[in-house]
């Protein structure tokens, strides 16, 4: 039995732990041998969680994409805090760090557009900033969500000699969000693009990215001028913010049940088509019906252009895509790539209601 008195100025000495720690130290490091804790398996268990995994996975995607990453406070001034929805009695600090930093935040963007004021300041042009962190909605455990945002300002494209310089939109920001979706193992192709976005994006240049009307995954666009305007930083800014804590965990799959990976050797074949469509309905919509005309032919659709005016009634466009047909058995005769030309019509015409440009 010992019986230790610790000085006065050992203030860091509370409990056994703490004087365990001090005789190990000073009997030496190096004289107690290493010992392999037991495991069940030969094969080590991760040891990150789902959660860890994507905060990493989503840092690794953005900065892949040319984005610096930024760590700014979680909280903020109440006033900035209620342009984007927050600011209520229950978040406000008791004892800030600061009288001007009281209220913890509701969103990531205000702090990384305040950055990005700060590096417009200084000169700087051309900024594109994420993190990746918390978020407070209230002040309960399910009130704070893992959140990654990004701002993008000035340049998406430098002018050089082989063309001009071309600035950031919201369509930059959109597919930063979903390159964070896609390696957080977001499901891409079920997703839904809607115009829902909150009232700190502007209402005619944001969307967002849902599984469905009650789980929205993410929110992308031009942020509001009256919010740039508040936070006195010059515009236009494009930003996203992606919960991770929504999207949905994948489905195991037992390896026994994997198909085989098969690659055709034949050629495949590509047909454009221009359908013209109510102005009211998105590109997504055709994309989808396309899909749904032969799911086995068909390896891919793109949009590659828009178009209104003259030749086009009023109220509609043009929207043109191209198809990509992939035979897996035998190379495509005529009569068959028209056979499933008929269905592509067919699907869109059904879904959407566009008819073929003439």
């Amino acid at each position: 039995v010992l019986r230790i008195t610790v000085p006065s100025w050992r203030r860091d000495i509370d409990g056994e732990a703490d004087l365990v720690e001090e005789i190990v130290r000073i009997y030496g490091y190096d004289q107690i041998p290493s010992v392999a804790l037991d495991r069940n398996t030969a094969v080590a268990r991760p040891a990150r969680s789902l959660a860890q995994r994507r905060v990493a996975n989503a840092r690794r995607a953005l900065a892949a994409r040319g984005m610096s990453e930024a760590v700014t406070w979680s909280f903020l001034p109440r006033a900035q805090a209620e342009l984007f929805g927050g600011g209520s009695s229950e978040l406000i600090l008791v004892n800030p760090i600061s009288s001007d930093l009281d209220a913890m935040r509701p969103s990531v963007l205000p702090n990384l557009i305040s950055a990005v004021g700060r590096n417009v300041d200084r000169g700087m042009a051309n900024i594109a900033l994420f993190e990746v962190g918390p978020q407070y909605s209230d002040d309960t455990q399910s009130g704070q969500a893992t959140v990654a945002a990004g701002v993008r300002r000035g340049d998406y494209t430098v002018r050089n000699w082989a063309g001009s310089a071309r600035a950031v939109d919201a369509f930059d920001v959109k597919a930063d969000a979903l390159a964070v979706l896609a390696e957080c193992g977001a499901p891409i192709s079920s997703l839904q693009v809607t115009t829902s976005a909150p009232d700190w994006y502007h209402p005619g240049r944001s969307g967002v990215l849902a599984l469905g009307p009650k789980n929205v995954l993410a929110a992308f666009g031009e942020l509001h001028p009256r919010v740039l305007r508040a936070l006195d930083v010059d515009g236009p800014l494009v930003g996203f913010e992606v919960n991770l804590d929504s999207i949905p965990a994948a489905k195991l799959k037992s390896s026994r049940n994997r198909p085989p990976y098969d690659v055709s050797d034949l050629p495949a074949v590509e047909r454009d088509f221009a359908f013209v469509v109510d102005d009211a309905i998105a590109a997504a919509a055709i994309v989808r019906a396309v899909h749904g005309g032969d799911k086995k032919l068909i390896s891919g659709v793109e949009v590659f252009d828009l178009y209104a005016g003259k030749g086009i009634p009023e109220g509609q466009k043009s929207i043109a895509i191209l198809v990509r047909l992939q035979p897996t058995e035998k190379t495509l005769t005529d009569n068959e790539i028209d056979d499933v030309s008929q269905k592509i019509i067919a699907a869109v015409n059904k879904a959407t209601g566009a008819t073929l440009r003439g």
